[in-house]
């Protein structure tokens, strides 16, 4: 197999020189961003620092010179499939580990020398920081390994690379079909982390600063990413050949409302008579909630309350999901809703959502509970008046006490229900997919009650897709990785 099989942390490359003022030793710089990227790798990771290890669940060994022999014993036991070299990280403090296990056939990453360059033929490589460990693993598999495989650099914020971790989704070894992992960070020059890399999967909404839009622009007048997305910006418009999923100009039109409502117009194209409808919800755009003529605009989108008010923009910006469900029209006056804003028709849908997810050729759907029908909505906000109901969807829905049981469907008592079409809705995400020529996305369906209609209410670009079984959802996940990487080559 080869490549490196096991890595091993020396207190003194994790531990700062200095104890903290409490006279307590704690981790160096960039320890904890190396611990946690090892922690849900594909590579055996063990330490010498028994808390260390126990908190990011790394096997842990006791190390004595004169015994050496028997902890490379133990850990060649504890390691056996691996196949691979094993490294021991450790900084220039602690040069008598480094010389005993370099003896016995392992590999030293040495920390803080100021050596530039490396000796691996000597068995010795050099790191400034702790951020390197991951690139230098990667190099080291890739010329193990040989360049039969596909590289992808990924970058999004630490909770969202975490779960997509924990599920095995970037594993450093070869994927079933042949792609290595490798995380990028904004703490080094992008151009040194990827002159090897094939692919680069971002979700830049994580790195978006400010989001600028005048009330008389219909889109966005700027976007503001942070310094390091823009420097892989500019990096990946001077090397045309690196494949991005997805580029930032099919990105676009998922972080505004607007657009997506507009292109979702669209759908009324797939629709044929004796089957259900898919379409878009009503919808209308406002810039300001005190416009006089506010109500006649609503009733001229066929919008009758109550309606959904939602920000434009829709994802990046701390209150991008303020959202509010509006019961009479005179209480837009003074909504607390970030404007513009896109008011949006209600569905009356059981309290049951759809969400799909697209991974390249593959779709994929979960059921979840979602709000309750208007009726129940009008009954909660009676209790406050009928007055606007806020929310941050990304933190908690609205629900009525009589929407609790997750078993039942609202109102499928009474024969309103109607069974999803999938083969509609599969149909609508190919259109979607040629529409918006994206890689991986996601959508929102709900079914009205008394037409059937299937409404797609809103777009999401790479989402976690965690409701389907990561054994299913995974590896259709580096297929469709592989298969944008093999599509964007036939085409430069």
């Amino acid at each position: 197999m080869g490549g490196v099989g096991g890595i091993l942390l020396d207190g003194s490359a994790l531990l700062a020189a200095v104890a903290d003022e409490h006279g307590n030793a704690s981790l160096r710089p960039g320890a904890e961003y190396l611990l946690r990227k090892l922690r849900y790798s594909s590579i055996p990771t063990a330490s010498f620092l028994e808390r260390t290890a126990k908190t990011y669940s790394f096997e842990c060994f006791t190390v004595d010179l004169p015994s050496i022999d028997n902890t490379v014993n133990e850990i060649a036991l504890a390691w056996p499939a691996s196949g691979g070299s094993f490294l021991l990280v450790v900084s220039d403090c602690n040069k008598d580990a480094s010389r005993e296990l370099r003896s016995r056939g392992w590999l030293i990453i040495m920390l803080n020398t100021g050596i530039v360059g490396a000796c691996e033929n000597s068995g010795m490589l050099y790191i400034d920081k702790l951020e390197e460990l991951p690139l230098t693993v990667f190099h080291l598999n890739r010329k193990a390994i040989g360049n039969d495989n596909v590289m992808v650099g990924y970058i999004m914020k630490q909770s969202r690379e975490e779960d997509f971790m924990k599920r095995g989704a970037f594993p450093t070894n070869p994927t079933q079909n042949g792609l290595i992992f490798v995380p990028i960070t904004f703490e080094f020059s992008i151009s040194s982390q990827l002159q090897e890399i094939d692919v680069v999967l971002h979700k830049a909404t994580d790195e978006i600063v400010s989001v600028e839009m005048s009330t008389s622009s219909e889109f966005f007048d700027k976007i503001t990413f942070t310094r390091g997305m823009q420097e892989l910006e500019r990096y990946i418009e001077h090397h045309p050949n690196i494949c991005v999923v997805d580029p930032l100009n099919n990105v676009y039109p998922v972080l505004d409302r607007l657009t997506i409502q507009q292109i979702l117009v669209g759908l009324e194209n797939l629709n044929m008579e004796g089957r259900c409808k898919i379409r878009a919800p009503h919808f209308l755009k406002v810039n300001n909630f005190n416009e006089p003529n506010l109500a006649q605009r609503l009733l001229e989108a066929k919008l009758t309350p109550p309606s959904i008010v939602k920000p434009q923009v829709a994802c990046g910006v701390a209150d991008a999901h303020s959202m509010a469900i509006v019961f009479r029209a005179e209480d837009y006056s003074g909504l607390s809703v970030p404007l513009p804003a896109v008011v949006q028709e209600y569905v009356d849908h059981s309290s049951s959502l759809y969400k799909f997810y697209v991974l390249g050729e593959k779709v994929f759907y979960a059921v979840k509970k979602s709000m309750p029908n208007a009726d129940s909505l009008i009954k909660l906000s009676e209790k406050n008046g009928l007055k606007p109901l806020l929310f941050d969807s990304l933190k908690s829905l609205p629900t009525a006490k009589e929407n609790q049981d997750c078993g039942v469907q609202e109102d499928c008592k009474t024969g309103n229900c109607h069974q999803m079409d999938l083969g509609l809705v599969t149909d609508a995400a190919g259109w979607l997919q040629r529409k918006l020529d994206l890689t991986i996305f996601g959508f929102d369906v709900v079914i009205q009650e008394k037409s059937g209609d299937h409404v797609i209410v809103d777009v999401n670009y790479l989402p976690s897709f965690k409701e389907v079984p990561d054994n299913i959802a995974i590896p259709a996940f580096w297929d469709a990785i592989k298969s944008k990487y093999e599509s964007t080559r036939l085409i430069k």
